[in-house]
């Protein structure tokens, strides 16, 4: 029979597709906006400064308890620690390949990343997105991002053009309403 520890220590493999990353374009660039990368970079300072040392101190106190291999503090302890340097090299990896883009400074007339369109469906739906990079995508926020099939139907259109939305439901039309860039908060 195994023992929990050699369960555990299984369990606990790193997996290479858990820091996979979302899937861009062949060729594309991660477009991020000012806020989101300002977020990755707490996210990473959070868990350098703060989460992981404490983490460190409980695990090296389970460990000084005697036999780790029944000792439930210093195996979860380990496998969290193994957690958080997984995010930490996944963010610094986005944090590397980002291409900050302010919104506010767009000054266009037409949708294209950083954009916040107003939209209204063939329901009569009005819709308010702002089409961000993939690592700031908030639906209940309205932010989608900018390789999704919405931002790609609305790019290079203007206000008051209807664009064509192909879905699995079939083709819709879109009548953008409005389009501004404004800086997109935290």
């Amino acid at each position: 029979m195994r023992k929990l520890a050699d369960i555990e220590r299984e369990r606990a493999q790193p997996q290479d597709d858990e820091d996979a990353q979302p899937a861009l374009p062949p060729g594309a660039k991660n477009y991020i906006t000012p806020a989101g990368y300002a977020r990755l970079k707490n996210e990473v300072q959070g868990l350098l400064d703060k989460e992981r040392p404490q983490l460190v101190k409980v695990i090296a106190w389970a460990a000084s308890n005697g036999d780790r291999s029944e000792n439930a503090d210093y195996i979860y302890g380990k496998r969290r620690l193994r957690e958080i340097d997984r995010r930490i090299r996944f963010l610094n990896k986005r944090l590397e390949i980002a291409e900050v883009i302010d919104p506010a400074r767009a000054g266009v007339e037409q949708v294209f990343f950083g954009a916040t369109v107003t939209y209204c469906d063939s329901k009569g739906v009005e819709r308010t997105i702002s089409i961000v990079g993939q690592d700031e995508v908030d639906p209940p926020r309205g932010r989608i991002s900018w390789i999704s099939p919405v931002a790609r139907a609305l790019t290079k259109a203007r206000a008051g053009d209807v664009v064509t939305l192909r879905t699995p439901a079939g083709i819709e039309e879109l009548e953008i309403i409005a389009l501004r860039y404004v800086a997109l908060p935290a």
